[in-house]
């Protein structure tokens, strides 16, 4: 019996094995990237356009220049149906482990670059005047062979 279940295991492993080491995914992880969506509220979207390419703008590229993100993009939304987003903020991160910065680190990077967290936080409840931020959608990008 045992000779003859090990008979049939590696039976098993010859047929099985090679299927296994031909399977080759049609793809690779790429960046990881997360979609920030924005909805002006009436007659702000030009105020929260100025606010971006300033103060926003500015928070990016430290970001970017001290390599904690890759990239940042600004997208309108085409005639945004009711509760859609009009404003659509993409960032991109290398891979999902580098989202994992410690929170003191990011903490202490934001003081040194935009000033006090009781600033930033006042600076961050006067902009809900003016948008709502509607939700938050992380992707992973994938590269196809």
């Amino acid at each position: 019996m045992k000779l003859l279940l090990a008979g049939f295991a590696s039976a098993a492993a010859f047929v099985i094995t090679p299927a296994f080491a031909a399977v080759s995914p049609p793809y690779e992880n790429g960046p990881v990237w997360d979609f920030a969506q924005v909805k002006t509220k009436d007659g702000h979207f030009d105020d929260y356009m100025s606010w971006l390419s300033t103060s926003w703008k500015a928070q990016e590229e430290a970001l970017k220049n001290a390599g904690y993100i890759m990239d940042y993009k600004v997208y309108i939304v085409a005639d945004p149906r009711g509760d859609d987003p009009d404003i659509i903020l993409a960032t991109e991160y290398k891979n999902m482990a580098a989202m994992d910065t410690p929170v003191a680190e990011m903490y202490a990077f934001a003081e040194k670059t935009m000033g006090p967290t009781s600033k930033t936080d006042a600076e961050q409840a006067g902009r809900g005047s003016i948008r709502t931020i509607m939700g938050d959608v992380l992707t992973r990008e994938v590269i196809l062979k």
